[in-house]
């Protein structure tokens, strides 16, 4: 939770957040995470003015409970004074316990981005997912949130103005809206109907151009000239056994007979790897993307 200070921007987890997604799909499975095609109404999520508070959280839980597919239990709530927007208690249930900063009774509108958030540390903890470390972990939570439908509203609680600031969660808005543009790639899912932050539209639209980049970066069919041009050079000294030279990330030669050439899947960035031989068809072996390239 970051209220009144600076935000950071841009995208400077972005390979943690890759890998997660990589982790979403080979530890759910791509059957699990296709079975999100919905996301989280607002309707849903509102908070009413007469509505009272613990009331309305347990509501809102309630319909992250369901979205996730998680089992109906009761849900108890309480308040207190903390460094973190909330906490969530991770046991095998049957009781849900939220903890949330009182704070939130004055900020009723970003409750639904708060459980988002930790309904989902329930869920990958049941679901016996996991990365190494706190960090990796908390990107692991903002990202499946994101990914599984719940977490536009994480990118929706982003707000700045003259003399304020605040953002939930540990991605930036960029990363938000990177993930947010990785979902509806593969949903056909806009999301940006929900926003009501001006600056959740600015950082989603940073996301989504970065995303779009990954579906046309060689050998990936439909590249630009400039990274066609580049692709051709690694590719010329490849065929010459000369070791490849590309950034780690991108795609990487290998020399042979044919040489081979590897690449991240734009879906869910597991690696595939092809032979060098003009235009063919690959299927990641991960999420089982179909992809049209040009080695």
């Amino acid at each position: 939770m970051a209220a009144g200070g600076t935000v950071e921007r841009g995208f400077p987890r972005l390979a943690e957040v890759r890998a997660s997604v990589t982790a979403l799909y080979r530890g759910l499975s791509p059957a699990t995470v296709r079975g999100f095609p919905l996301s989280v109404l607002p309707v849903d999520v509102g908070f009413g003015d007469d509505e009272e508070l613990s009331a309305g959280v347990q509501r809102i839980a309630r319909v992250m409970v369901r979205h996730l597919g998680l089992p109906e239990a009761r849900i108890v709530v309480s308040f207190r004074r903390m460094d973190e927007a909330a906490w969530v208690e991770l046991t095998d249930g049957p009781e849900y316990h939220v903890e949330l900063h009182p704070r939130f009774d004055g900020h009723r509108r970003d409750i639904g981005a708060v459980l988002a958030h930790e309904v989902m540390h329930v869920f990958l903890h049941r679901a016996g997912l996991a990365l190494e470390g706190t960090a990796a972990n908390e990107i692991l939570t903002d990202t499946a949130a994101a990914y599984l439908g719940a977490g536009w509203l994480l990118l929706d609680a982003f707000r700045q103005d003259a003399v304020s600031s605040q953002k939930l969660g540990y991605l930036t808005p960029e990363e938000y809206g990177y993930v947010l543009a990785k979902r509806a790639a593969v949903f056909g899912e806009d999301p940006r109907v929900w926003f009501t932050s001006p600056q959740a539209y600015d950082a989603y639209a940073k996301g989504l151009r970065l995303a779009e980049e990954d579906e046309t970066r060689p050998p990936l069919a439909g590249g630009g000239w400039a990274s066609r041009q580049r692709y051709a050079v690694q590719r010329a000294l490849a065929v010459r056994g000369a070791p490849s030279s590309v950034q780690p990330g991108h795609c990487v030669f290998e020399a042979g007979t044919p040489p081979r050439v590897t690449f991240p899947c734009p879906v869910c960035f597991q690696r595939i790897r092809v032979p060098v031989r003009g235009r063919v068809r690959a299927r990641c072996g991960l999420c089982r993307t179909e992809l049209d390239c040009d080695t």
